[in-house]
């Protein structure tokens, strides 16, 4: 596996769902010593079902956990013993919660000046920042569910991508503050969120509107920036193939015996084959007929046009790219069970960034940070008797 480059870097995590264990994921991928702190009971995440099922596995793994009672005296002396030590916190809680725990960024900078302080939040500062959020809600907001349904029904994208950006926003956020406090000396506080998340993401369509002054429609209807950019039936099924520049069309018309549409002056550039789509499409579909997928397939691979089968999430399985790459790992979520997840998206000198610890169950590594925080085994097993802290499952 390549080198952490976060080796060192020890982060207390606060969080649940989706938003605040992904940046604890990308810190904990990375090298970072990733604590999370939870409920006595565990968090509440790993009960979910449904299309929650898969959030801890996926966005846990690399970290250590303890369960404790935070409104005990007990249970807060530990949490402020591991923040003393710690480099960065993370928190995803309503607005004021830890503040009212005495665990937010006034009261932990005042302890630890060197800490960086992370919460990832629905909404920045502004006149929503009280407000709860959740990814749907910030989609509907902010443009993006209007982006992705029809025009008449928005629909939220079938991803949790302002919950999963956010958290990797943030994680650049605790990044470039640990860069700047080897100058300074001095932590800060880090915020993110997943409502200025979705006007990024939508920023494009804005600045679109901006300057040519047309409202763009939802990518159900179709305008795309490219001529040929669709998905096409084959002899037996179906493939997404993308025609983009010029070159690529002369290569198309070249490659599957098109002297006709080669030299029609009327879609020579891509700005003329968006205005004729009407015509063309149907034109280039009934090339494409002719093929079966496969056929297809390593004709475009061949000849270096952009091209991509129809997949659904559970194909990727079996995906020969990210199995051959190390692009999916086994991840244990139950005792006896085990399934592949994907890895973060990165190389670092060629490799990529695996698997170092299974998702931890409820205060796994209760006993390892007690004992490094300078308990004696037998306190210990007094706050486990005391339930104060809950033993490993």
């Amino acid at each position: 596996m390549a080198q952490t480059p976060l080796k060192g870097i020890r982060v207390v995590e606060f969080a649940h769902m989706v938003m605040g264990p992904t940046c604890g994921l990308v810190l904990a991928d990375l090298g970072a010593e990733v604590i999370k702190v939870e409920p006595l009971e565990g968090d509440n995440t790993r009960r979910l079902q449904g299309a929650g099922a898969g959030f801890y596995p996926i966005f846990n793994r690399n970290k250590k956990s303890i369960a404790l009672d935070l409104k005990s005296p007990e249970g807060m002396e530990i949490v402020l013993k591991l923040v003393d030590a710690a480099d960065a916190v993370t928190e995803n809680f309503r607005p004021g919660a830890l503040d009212k725990l005495g665990l937010g960024y006034a009261d932990l900078s005042r302890r630890n000046p060197r800490l960086v302080y992370c919460t990832l939040k629905g909404f920045l500062n502004g006149p929503y920042e009280n407000r709860p959020a959740l990814d749907e809600v910030v989609q509907m907001m902010g443009g993006l569910a209007y982006m992705t349904g029809l025009p008449d029904r928005p629909l939220r994208v079938g991803s949790s991508v302002n919950d999963i950006m956010g958290g990797m926003f943030a994680a650049i956020g605790i990044l470039a503050a640990l860069r700047e406090r080897e100058t300074t000396g001095r932590g800060k506080l880090v915020k993110s969120a997943l409502f200025e998340n979705t006007a990024f993401l939508v920023s494009q369509h804005m600045a679109q509107y901006s300057i040519t002054g047309e409202a763009p429609p939802p990518m159900s209807v179709k305008k795309p920036a490219w001529g040929v950019y669709d998905i096409f039936e084959t002899s037996d099924d179906r493939l997404f193939v993308g025609v983009v520049t010029d070159t690529q069309w002369e290569v198309f018309c070249r490659e599957f015996d098109q002297p006709e549409l080669a030299a029609n002056p009327d879609i020579r550039t891509n700005g003329q084959r968006v205005k004729n789509r009407g015509w063309l499409i149907p034109k280039v579909g009934e090339v494409f007929k002719a093929w079966s997928r496969a056929d297809l397939e390593k004709k475009l691979e061949s000849i270096g046009l952009p091209y991509a089968p129809i997949n659904k999430p559970w194909d990727l399985f079996d995906d020969p790219h990210l199995n051959a790459s190390g692009g999916l790992v086994e991840m244990r979520v139950a005792p006896g069970k085990s399934i592949k997840v994907p890895t973060l998206p990165l190389e670092l000198d060629g490799e990529r960034l695996g698997k170092r610890n299974d998702p931890p169950t409820v205060s796994e590594n209760v006993r390892e940070l007690l004992a490094g925080l300078g308990y004696a085994e037998d306190a210990v097993e007094a706050l486990i008797r005391r339930g104060i802290v809950t033993a490993p499952q």
